[in-house]
């Protein structure tokens, strides 16, 4: 799965925390997600021991395509130095505005009504080809991020530097180029959701016990994820997968990705009626 993930397009991050026991105090490890794209359906889990760079280098080795993620700063080294894009979330942006909003409502109203309107079209496009998506946005959505961008410096100049949405406004300025990578790439979604909304471990679980306790968690979790993205029951995939795995050849593993196997298995169940 993880070679499937890395022949995306597009490939969207994010991590979370997961505690390791250590002697007298649990380590603040990482759980890692990366989500294909629709071409490449898989979700695939990576641990780390620390929240550097170094994981994701490693996972993603070649990788030249787009990275969608939010604004983490270390996400910076993993695209230094090689071709991959990096794209930006306007979710993590809203969030940061929305922050503000008791310091400056009235900003806080009219830049909230600019990006809806990004979202509105976004809607529009969610069911059209990829290059119906591209035009639409660089009809609709790029005149307001144009305006958008216009608005945020005539703000700053009101505003003292420490002002909370000060703060704000300088994020999205200073990250408008990775802000603005969807207006120009139909396939490109304008934040990074779909990765937040796979990652395990907020509410799930409470530790594990050692480094590779926690790798078998991010192998089913990857399993179990990917299971889900496709509607496959994860408890009869793992135990059809596990009854056979032994006689199985290296050659077979590709039909066993959960998707084929789903594929598969409604053929079966197709030609049997």
């Amino acid at each position: 799965m993880g070679n499937e993930v890395r022949a995306s397009h597009v490939v969207a991050i994010d991590d979370t925390i997961m505690p390791m026991l250590r002697t007298g105090h649990c380590a603040k490890a990482r759980m890692w997600v990366y989500v294909g794209d629709t071409a490449h359906p898989y979700n695939v889990f990576d641990f780390t021991l620390n929240r550097g760079r170094d994981g994701q280098k490693y996972f993603l080795g070649n990788y030249d395509q787009v990275l969608l993620a939010d604004a983490y700063g270390g996400y910076d080294g993993v695209v230094a130095g090689n071709a991959i894009v990096r794209a930006g979330c306007w979710a993590h942006l809203r969030r940061k505005i929305l922050e503000a909003e008791k310091a400056a409502p009235e900003i806080a109203q009219e830049a909230i009504a600019l990006v809806r309107a990004l979202y509105d079209v976004e809607k529009q496009g969610s069911d059209v080809p990829v290059e119906d998506r591209l035009q639409l946005r660089q009809e609709q959505s790029a005149p307001v991020l144009v305006e958008l961008r216009e608005k945020f410096f005539d703000w700053k100049e009101q505003l003292l530097p420490k002002h909370p949405m000060a703060e704000a406004i300088n994020y999205a300025l200073g990250h408008w180029e990775k802000l603005n990578v969807f207006v120009s790439d139909g396939a490109v979604a304008i934040d990074s959701n779909v990765s937040k909304r796979v990652v395990l471990n907020r509410k799930n679980s409470l530790f594990v016990g050692n480094a590779r306790g926690d790798r078998t968690a991010a192998i089913l979790a990857s399993i179990t994820s990917t299971c889900r993205r496709h509607d496959v029951d994860p408890q009869l995939y793992l135990t059809q997968l596990l009854v056979n795995l032994p006689l199985l050849q290296m050659s077979d593993l590709p039909d066993w990705l959960p998707d084929r196997w789903n594929a598969a298995q409604n053929v079966r169940l197709t030609g049997s009626a």
